[in-house]
């Protein structure tokens, strides 16, 4: 859902990503993308919750309108964090795109097993990441109809 002049409403983005350097390439990515969105970050899993749940230092976060999500994560593992994501029935309504470097092809059935909407992996190149999270932004934020953020 791009949000244009007419919408004040911002895309809230919630990127759970313990790489500063894959934060700031996907920060770049989104935001040459001119779409009214605010990214928020978080490190791992826990905060994750936190976040979704509006509680500890994220208490005034809004609801995210979609979360990108690493697997591999510190705290709580990104695994951990999809299910609870997707079996709480005020969160599960939430878009997830797993965005991880693992090629596991038991993380990708188990990830689609627990409703994940999209499972990419991070390509190595420079170029190659910043396309894909190009792809990420013109699919979930220019294509899709977002679900209402009817949540805090």
């Amino acid at each position: 859902m791009r949000a244009s002049a007419d919408s004040a409403r911002l895309v809230q983005i919630l990127l759970v990503e313990d790489n500063s350097a894959d934060v700031e390439l996907t920060r770049q990515a989104l935001s040459e993308a001119k779409v009214a969105n605010t990214v928020h970050v978080v490190e791992d899993g826990e905060a994750a919750m936190d976040f979704v749940h509006g509680r500890g230092d994220h208490a005034d976060a809004p609801r995210p309108d979609l979360v990108l999500l690493d697997l591999n994560l510190p705290k709580k593992d990104g695994r951990e964090v999809l299910i609870d994501l997707k079996r709480d029935p005020d969160l599960h309504s939430i878009p997830v795109v797993v965005l991880t470097t693992s090629p596991s092809e038991e993380d990708i059935l188990r990830s689609y097993d627990e409703h994940v909407n999209s499972y990419i992996r991070k390509p190595v190149r420079l170029e190659d990441f910043i396309k894909v999270v190009s792809s990420i932004d013109e699919y979930w934020l220019g294509i899709v109809l977002l679900p209402p953020n009817v949540g805090r």
